[in-house]
C-alpha cells in the first residue's frame, strides 16, 4: 500500500524571534498546568507572506479544555495555547498585499493556503493540504487536517494565540479586516465560534420551520441556538447538566427550550413537544465528557479516546430520515455507537473543523448589522496573568464562567 508524502508546510512554523522584545503568553506545561511566561521572546518576520500582530483580545475556548485535561495528543511542555485572538497590525512582510502596519484584523483559528485543492476548489480551508506536516495525524486519520494556532502538534504545533504577539502565515489568507468602531468583544468570536455555530447550521441545513436539538450548552452550543433562530427554527431544545448555562442561555434566548440531562430525561422531554422527533441534532459537547462507568473505564485504560453518548442520543432521539451535526471536537476512536440505529432510522451525519474564511463576509455583516450578537456567551474579562485562574473556573464550572475574554 503506498504511503502520502507529507509535504513540507508552504511556511515554515518556528518562527524567527526578537530575544531583545519578551512577551507574555500562556503556556501548556502538563494536564491542568496552564502557565504565564512573562520573558517569552516575541515573534518576528520569517516569511514574506506573515503578519505579526498585537493582540488586543483572545479567549479561552471550549476545545482549550480538551488540552488543559490532556485529553489532546501532541502537546509539548512550553507550547503556546489558544486560537482565538483579534488585534492590530504591527508588522508585515514583502509580499503581503491586503493588510498594512496598524489594521485592525481578526485572525482565523485555521491556518490555510488558499492554493491547494481542498482550499482552491473545495473551499474546505480546516482540510488544507499545505499547513500541516503530522505524520502522527495522518496515520490516526488517513489524512491530515489544516495547520490550527495552539492546538498541539497533531496540527502543526503552530503558536497559539493567547499571547502579546502572534505571527499569522499567510496573512492574506488568514486574516479578516474589522471596523475600527465596533468593540473587540463584537468581533473576536469571528475566530472560531461564531463561525463555527454557522457552521453547525450549515452542518444540519437548518431553514425555516426546522425543530433544532443541540446538546452542549456551552459558547458553541448557545451560539448555535441564536444562528438557528436567526435561520427561522421552529422549537430550539437546548440540553446541558448545568443550570447555570441553560439559566444565562433562557435569560439571553427567550425562545430556547432548556433540558438539563441530570434532571429529566431528554427523549421524552423532547418527543412530548415533538413526536416524531427534532429534524436536527447538533452535537457541541465532543470527545471527553463520558458519563457512564463503561464509557469511563474503557477511556482509562486505552479501550476508547471519546464517548459515544452525546451521539448515541443525539442518534435516539432525531426523528427517522433526520440531521445530525457534528462540531463538538472528537480526536479518536469510540465504542458501542449505535450505527445500526443511524442506519436503519435513514439518517445524515455530518461533521467537521469549521472554515472560517468561508464565512466571513456575510458574519461581520450580519454582526455589523446586529443580527447576530456574539457578545450574548461572554461571562468573564480580564488580562492574561489570570489565565489560570480562568482556566480553572471554566473548567470546573464555576463562578458563573461561559466565556473569557482576555487582554494582553
Amino acid at each position: 500500500m503506498a504511503t502520502l508524502e507529507v509535504p513540507i508546510p508552504v511556511v515554515p512554523i518556528e518562527p524567527k524571534v526578537d530575544k531583545e522584545h519578551p512577551m507574555k503568553c500562556v503556556e501548556w506545561h502538563g494536564k491542568k498546568s496552564v502557565r504565564v511566561n512573562t520573558a517569552r521572546p516575541s515573534p518576528l518576520i520569517t516569511h514574506p507572506g506573515d503578519a505579526i500582530i498585537r493582540v488586543t483580545s483572545t479567549s479561552i475556548c471550549g476545545s482549550d479544555l480538551h488540552l488543559f485535561l490532556g485529553f489532546m495528543p501532541g502537546m509539548k511542555a512550553g507550547d503556546i495555547v489558544g486560537h482565538e485572538f483579534m488585534g492590530v497590525v504591527h508588522d508585515v512582510g514583502d509580499d503581503v498585499k491586503g493588510f498594512g502596519k496598524g489594521d485592525r484584523v481578526v485572525a482565523a483559528f485555521d491556518i490555510a493556503c488558499g492554493d491547494c485543492f481542498f482550499c482552491n476548489k473545495l473551499k474546505l480551508f480546516t482540510c488544507c493540504d499545505r499547513t500541516n506536516p503530522s505524520k502522527e495525524e495522518e496515520k490516526l486519520y488517513g489524512d491530515r487536517t489544516a495547520g490550527f494556532f495552539g492546538y498541539s502538534h497533531l496540527t502543526g504545533g503552530w503558536p497559539g494565540g493567547q499571547a502579546e504577539y502572534v505571527r499569522v502565515p499567510l496573512a492574506d489568507m488568514n486574516l479578516l479586516k474589522v471596523p475600527e468602531d465596533m468593540p473587540d468583544e463584537k468581533l473576536l468570536f469571528l475566530s472560531d465560534i461564531l463561525p463555527t455555530a454557522w457552521h453547525a447550521n450549515e452542518l444540519g441545513e437548518v431553514g425555516p420551520g426546522d425543530n433544532v436539538a443541540i446538546w452542549g450548552a456551552g459558547p458553541v452550543g448557545i451560539l448555535s441556538a441564536h444562528v438557528a433562530n436567526f435561520r427561522g427554527a421552529g422549537n430550539v431544545f437546548l440540553i446541558d447538566e448545568f443550570d447555570y448555562r441553560l439559566e444565562h442561555a433562557k435569560s439571553r434566548m427567550p425562545f430556547v427550550k432548556p433540558i438539563n440531562f441530570k434532571k429529566e430525561k431528554v427523549y421524552d422531554i423532547i418527543r412530548k413537544d415533538l413526536p416524531y422527533g427534532p429534524d436536527v441534532g447538533i452535537d457541541a459537547v465532543g470527545m471527553h465528557y463520558a458519563h457512564s462507568m463503561l464509557n469511563r473505564m474503557e477511556i482509562a485504560v486505552g479501550l476508547e479516546t471519546d464517548t459515544p453518548e452525546v451521539l448515541n442520543e443525539i442518534i435516539y432521539t432525531v426523528r427517522k430520515g433526520g440531521r445530525i451535526s457534528i462540531i463538538g471536537a472528537y480526536g479518536g476512536y469510540v465504542n458501542h455507537l449505535n450505527v445500526g440505529a443511524f442506519m436503519e432510522k435513514s439518517l445524515t451525519m455530518r461533521g467537521g473543523q469549521t472554515p472560517c474564511q468561508s464565512y466571513w463576509p456575510k458574519l461581520l455583516e450580519m454582526v455589523k448589522n446586529g443580527e447576530l450578537d456574539p457578545t450574548i456567551v461572554v461571562t468573564h474579562e480580564g488580562s492574561l496573568e489570570q489565565s489560570t485562574h480562568f482556566y480553572q473556573i471554566f473548567n470546573d464550572k464555576q463562578d458563573g464562567c461561559i466565556k473569557v475574554v482576555m487582554h494582553p
